[in-house]
């Protein structure tokens, strides 16, 4: 009995296309917030820190490219794959840029301090390894 009723629910979820779509709009979606905060606000503080590490200035424009660009493609499912590899190296250098000290550091309500560092970064790679699946507006796989 117990058999037949798992068998049922994995055969109800099992929409792998749904799935992705779902992780493509959380990923996408969520980090879409950060670069429109940037886009609106000014980059100025990234523009601090990337002067800081000893990178030129325009450096500063990579993060509208990342979470704004990316996220979009992401969510529309256009060239998602290096979409969202962009986006994991933005997180990659977002945690060598920011996070990189907080590490092993808890935040003050006992989360992990890079935890949306590394959940964008996972999330990116999880999007880059299984694509945009059906629910895209790219029409030709190529472009997925």
């Amino acid at each position: 009995m117990v058999k037949k009723l798992l068998i049922a629910v994995n055969k109800t979820l099992s929409h792998e296309d749904f799935g992705k779509l779902l992780l493509r709009l959380a990923v996408g979606g969520l980090m879409l917030f950060h670069g429109l905060h940037k886009l609106f606000d000014g980059i100025d503080g990234i523009r601090g820190m990337v002067i800081a590490h000893g990178l030129p200035g325009f450096v500063a424009y990579g993060v509208l490219i990342g979470e704004v660009l990316v996220p979009c493609l992401i969510i529309l499912g256009i060239l998602t794959r290096p979409a969202a590899l962009v986006l994991s190296f933005t997180m990659l250098v977002a945690w060598l840029m920011v996070g990189i000290n907080n590490t092993w550091m808890l935040d003050k309500t006992g989360a992990w301090a890079i935890e949306n560092i590394a959940y964008f970064f996972i999330g990116g790679l999880a999007i880059a390894f299984m694509g945009a699946g059906r629910y895209s507006l790219a029409r030709d796989p190529a472009w997925r």
